[in-house]
């Protein structure tokens, strides 16, 4: 079966492209005051409308929803322990720095989510950030050191954590010792009700030799950013340095989306957005940007963080979904996020697994 994660707006919603003049969750520019409207503040408070996109994302049967970190959005634990409460099947990964906290400290956080919700809680490690961001949390580490404090990060949270139940035993630990660069702890380990949970999954991203170095040691899945260069060399050194440990890593492609019931509505709607973003004309068309297939390179131009996603049809993305080889899932996204997670629901995501999300195809596989 495919995994289908949709990553969570982290600074409001709307339909445009410049996120200023997205208002939906609070966040945008000030709503102009008029004596036409009820002048009485609104039912809706500045999280409900997240909350919305999280309902949303559940009714539509993607797996899993990602609480991306943002330094100047919402925070990414606050926002994944509400989903947690929220959803009742729905996995949720937390985006976080490997700076944010001690890893015992994350651990034990994550212990107390994953008894409030199930085990549903995952983890995706930030390794890089912008260097201004760091410096601006007081983090000071750079370059190679990152992959190492990241390595020692993830080290020492599952020694810390029992996948076993261990009994309560005063304020003592349960004999984890740990000595490196970055943290030191003696006599760790949870006890009582903070044991006998499982682990959070461990999602890490990047393209880079360090990052897929990392992944093979600590990843359990590795998410990947569709570049011009590609991800099925990365893809292959991973699944070849995890197999030296013993040990074998999922693969999900992270691509924006923008499908539609014909190709035309789909580039309709791209061309709406760039001119809005370049109302003069001067930046070219935005169809120059088109790639092989259902490929387009604009939408880090429309506020995206990735440069290349998908553009066309239902089926057009479904069967460039479907051709990407080494890959066990997705993580989509795409504004507004309610409007597109029902799109994806109800139109897309039976086409790229019928075997998983169709009922024929479940009973072809019984």
């Amino acid at each position: 079966m495919t995994d289908f994660y949709w990553e969570l707006p982290s600074r409001g919603d709307g339909r445009r492209a410049a996120s200023e003049l997205n208002t939906r969750g609070g966040f945008g520019a000030d709503r102009p005051a008029t004596v036409a409207t009820d002048l009485r503040p609104g039912k809706l408070g500045p999280f409900d409308e997240l909350a919305q996109v999280i309902h949303a994302a559940e009714l539509s049967g993607v797996d899993a929803v990602i609480a991306p970190y943002d330094p100047s959005g919402e925070e990414s634990w606050v926002v994944a322990a509400a989903a947690l409460r929220q959803t009742r099947h729905a996995r949720v990964a937390v985006e976080f720095h490997s700076a944010f906290g001690t890893p015992v400290y994350a651990a034990k956080m994550s212990a107390t989510l994953q008894r409030l919700s199930g085990g549903r809680l995952e983890w995706r490690l930030k390794v890089e950030t912008d260097p201004a961001d760091a410096r601006a949390r007081g983090d000071w580490v750079t370059g190679r050191d990152r992959y190492a404090r990241a390595d020692e990060f993830l080290t020492v949270a599952r020694g810390v954590w029992n996948d076993s139940e261990v009994l309560p035993g005063g304020f003592g630990g349960t004999g984890y010792e740990f000595a490196g660069n970055h943290y030191d702890v003696i006599d760790g380990g949870f006890r009582g009700i903070l044991s006998g949970l499982p682990f959070p999954v461990v999602h890490l991203t990047g393209n880079s030799d360090e990052a897929v170095t990392l992944s093979a040691k600590h990843g359990d899945v590795h998410q990947f950013v569709l570049t011009d260069a590609g991800y099925e060399s990365s893809a292959r050194t991973l699944a070849d340095h995890a197999l030296e440990h013993g040990r074998s890593v999922r693969k999900l492609l992270r691509l924006p989306i923008i499908a539609r019931e014909t190709t035309d509505e789909a580039w309709a709607r791209v061309e709406r957005l760039w001119r809005e973003v370049h109302p003069d004309g001067v930046s070219g068309d935005s169809r120059a940007l088109a790639r092989e297939n259902a490929r387009w390179s604009g939408f880090d131009r429309l506020g995206y963080d990735q440069s290349i996603g998908l553009i066309g049809s239902y089926e057009d993305v479904a069967r460039e979904l479907s051709s990407f080889r080494h890959i066990d899932g997705f993580v989509l996204t795409g504004r507004p996020h309610i409007e597109e997670l029902h799109r994806a629901g109800e139109h897309l995501l039976h086409l790229v697994d019928p075997a998983g999300r169709t009922l024929a195809g479940q009973e072809a596989h019984t």
